[in-house]
């Protein structure tokens, strides 16, 4: 059985790598460059196109997790299962939103953005010495351009509504995106926002769960 997997912003797949996923058929999709002012759902749907089975269950980590939603808004035959994510745009936590009216992701220079180490290690919740590693590599890797544009695209998503067809999986610890703002069917107790990094052996089994009538 194959699921596709959506990584975070500015992140890859292996944001995936800490995962159990040897019950299916892991397909990882990469980003696409951004078409200019391109909004979240339209890119969400040309992120679908490269997925080519009818009926595809797709996870999606963060800002993976908003692009899985859109998908499975628009076609009630995707399942999509969200980690760290909103599954609408009224989840946002209040300070996220300043960043609609404070752009200062378009200002920051990039070497800052990633230079910037123990701020993501706080606000993702790694403490792992190896998970770390991981993360200050896909930082390092980290495309500036679509980060700005992804940043943009989130804080001018206009979503208010869900589907019965979208699981949302949280942690209890997730400082990025507060589970106070969110209704997720699972939570994890102590997860971090990289709940795939620390939590990784609870989110594998729930995957395993919510996949087995596939």
């Amino acid at each position: 059985m194959k699921i596709y997997f959506i990584s975070g912003l500015g992140a890859d797949r292996r944001v995936f790598s800490f995962l159990d996923l040897s019950f299916c058929e892991p397909v990882f999709i990469d980003w696409i460059n951004p078409e200019r002012g391109e909004t979240l759902p339209a890119y969400a749907l040309r992120l679908r196109a490269l997925i080519p089975e009818k009926a595809p269950v797709v996870v999606g980590l963060s800002l993976g997790g908003m692009m899985a939603a859109e998908m499975a808004k628009a076609d009630n035959k995707v399942k999509a299962i969200l980690i760290s994510s909103n599954k609408t745009s009224t989840e946002f936590p209040s300070y996220l939103r300043l960043f609609k009216y404070i752009p200062a992701h378009k200002w920051i220079p990039g070497k800052v953005l990633k230079s910037i180490q123990s701020v993501y290690t706080y606000s993702f919740g790694v403490k792992d010495p190896q998970q770390k590693k991981v993360l200050y590599q896909i930082i390092a890797d980290a495309d500036i351009p679509f980060v700005r544009w992804a940043i943009g695209a989130m804080m001018h998503w206009n979503s208010t509504i869900s589907t019965p067809n979208i699981v949302q999986i949280h942690g209890t610890s997730d400082r990025v995106l507060r589970l106070r703002y969110v209704k997720p069917d699972y939570t994890i107790h102590g997860g971090s926002h990289t709940l795939t990094f620390d939590k990784h052996e609870e989110v594998s089994a729930l995957l395993r769960k919510l996949t087995a009538d596939r």
